[in-house]
C-alpha cells in the first residue's frame, strides 16, 4: 500500500506543471498546484481530481512564496515548473534588460522557492527543477535562455551534494507543446513543430505529459540525485546531419 505524500507543484496550473501534478494525483498523493490566477488554479484543480488543491501566489513575490511555506506543512516531493519567456533573440540585437526579464522571470524565483522551501522538505524527498535544453544546445538566438537555464542546471550537482540526503534533480526538456508557445503565431508554430519533429529522433515535438513522466520517475527513484535529465525526444543527439 503507498503512503500518500504531499507533493507541492509550482507552477502547476496549465503545461509541464498540470501534467505533473496529474501523475502524482493519480498515485493518490495530496498534491497542492500553485499560480498566478485563481481561475486558472481552478480550473486546472477540477481537471486533475484526487487530492488536488490550488494556492494562488505570484513566484516572482518573495512575500507570496514565504505566506505559502509558513502554511504549507511539511512536503515530500517539491516540483518547481516556473519559466518565462524572456530572454530569446540574436544575441548582437539583445536587450540585455530583457535578458535580466528572463532571470526575473524563471531563475530567480525557482532559486527563491527552492531556498524558501528548505526548512518544509522532508529530508529523505526531493525537488525537482524544470529547465530547458536551451542550456546546452547550439541554436542561434538562444544564448539569453542558454544563460538562465544553465545557470539553474549548474546548480544542481553542487547542490545535491550539500543538501543530501534531501534529493535534487532537474528535467531538461526539449521543445513541449505548452501554453508557453502560444506568443508565436499558429501557423508560424506549427511550421515550426513540424520541422523540428522532422530533424529529431522520435519524429515529434514532445507533450507536457512526457516531461511529466520524467519527473514523477525522479521523484520516485530515490536513488538518483544530482542528475540533469535530458528529455527532448533525442534532438540534443549527434547525429551527424
Amino acid at each position: 500500500m503507498t503512503t500518500t505524500q504531499r507533493v507541492v507543484v509550482m507552477g502547476g496550473s496549465s503545461g509541464i506543471g498540470e501534467a505533473t501534478a496529474a501523475a502524482f494525483a493519480a498515485d493518490g498523493h495530496e498534491v497542492i498546484i500553485t499560480g498566478r490566477t485563481r481561475d486558472k488554479l481552478d480550473a486546472a484543480v477540477l481537471r486533475i481530481g484526487g487530492k488536488t488543491t490550488g494556492y494562488q501566489l505570484d513566484a516572482g513575490s518573495q512575500a507570496d512564496i514565504d505566506a505559502f511555506f509558513a502554511q504549507s506543512g511539511t512536503i515530500d516531493h517539491l516540483v518547481i515548473s516556473v519559466s518565462g519567456s524572456a530572454g530569446s533573440g540574436p544575441f548582437a540585437e539583445l536587450d540585455l534588460d530583457h535578458l535580466a526579464e528572463g532571470f526575473t522571470g524563471k531563475f530567480w524565483p525557482q532559486v527563491r522557492i527552492l531556498k524558501a522551501a528548505l526548512p518544509h522538505l522532508d529530508s529523505h524527498g526531493s525537488v525537482t527543477l524544470v529547465t530547458a535544453a536551451s542550456a546546452r544546445a547550439a541554436f542561434a538566438g538562444t544564448a539569453g535562455l542558454a544563460a538562465i537555464n544553465g545557470a539553474l542546471e549548474s546548480m544542481v550537482p553542487p547542490l545535491a551534494v550539500e543538501l543530501a540526503p534531501l534529493r535534487i534533480n532537474a528535467v531538461s526538456p526539449g521543445v513541449i507543446d505548452t501554453p508557453w508557445w502560444d506568443r508565436v503565431p499558429e501557423a508560424q508554430r506549427q511550421s515550426l513543430f513540424d520541422g523540428l519533429a522532422a530533424t529529431t529522433p522520435v519524429g515529434r515535438v514532445g507533450h507536457p505529459e512526457d516531461i511529466a513522466k520524467a519527473i514523477h520517475m525522479l521523484a520516485n527513484n530515490g536513488f538518483i540525485t544530482g542528475l540533469v535529465l535530458d528529455a527532448t525526444g533525442g534532438a540534443n543527439l549527434a547525429t551527424g546531419r
